[in-house]
């Protein structure tokens, strides 16, 4: 059973007390993010990481305070959480290579990683039974990646202690959707010790 994990939107910007748009108790979840991307870089699992990549006049600034601005240190994903061999998939059409890449950092200008264009080429060349999803916020970048996946019709999981919200009841209910979709909540624990192939 192939497996992929979907680490998603795991900017300094996001995930420190310092960003531009910090997510409650983020940084708690750094370490468990970066133990998750290794463990796949030593058992041949692609890791397919979102990440933000605003312009400086972005509109999506009208809803929420810049941040992860191209080029800018909030922008950029904490250096635990990078594999050694990564590909940056930008968001306009491209053919990069990724059979040779352990990450595959995948740009979006829009809180659904599925408005980049090269997001169905990716899922097709991948070709996953299983993907592991974690990152921020649960229920907005996580939730779209997530009941996005479950449209493949392949099995999807939450990571639940590699998850962090901007609001304790959105998280749960945005998980209690997820499950009564036919997602499956895990733990990290679970998710590197249960069935992978």
């Amino acid at each position: 059973m192939k497996t992929v994990f979907f680490d998603i939107d795991t900017q300094i910007d996001f995930v420190f007390p310092a960003g531009a748009l910090y997510a409650r108790d983020a940084a708690t979840i750094v370490d468990t993010v970066a133990r998750l991307n290794r463990y796949a870089a030593a058992n041949a699992i692609p890791v397919v990481s979102t990440i933000d990549a605003h312009s400086e006049n972005d509109p999506e600034f009208a809803e929420w305070p810049a941040h992860c601005v191209v080029g800018t240190v909030g922008q950029q994903k904490p250096a635990d959480t990078l594999l050694e061999r990564r590909v940056i998939v930008p968001n306009f059409d491209t053919a990069e290579r990724i059979d040779t890449v352990q990450q595959i950092i995948v740009e979006k200008v829009h809180l659904d990683c599925f408005t980049n264009p090269n997001m169905p080429w990716i899922i097709e060349a991948l070709n996953a039974d299983r993907y592991i999803v974690y990152g921020v916020v649960t229920e907005l970048c996580v939730a779209f990646a997530a009941f996005g996946l479950l449209q493949t019709g392949k099995r999807v999981e939450i990571v639940t202690d590699a998850v962090r919200s901007l609001s304790d009841q959105a998280e749960r209910d945005t998980l209690e959707r997820f499950r009564q979709a036919g997602g499956v909540l895990t733990t990290a624990e679970a998710a590197v010790n249960g069935w992978l192939t």
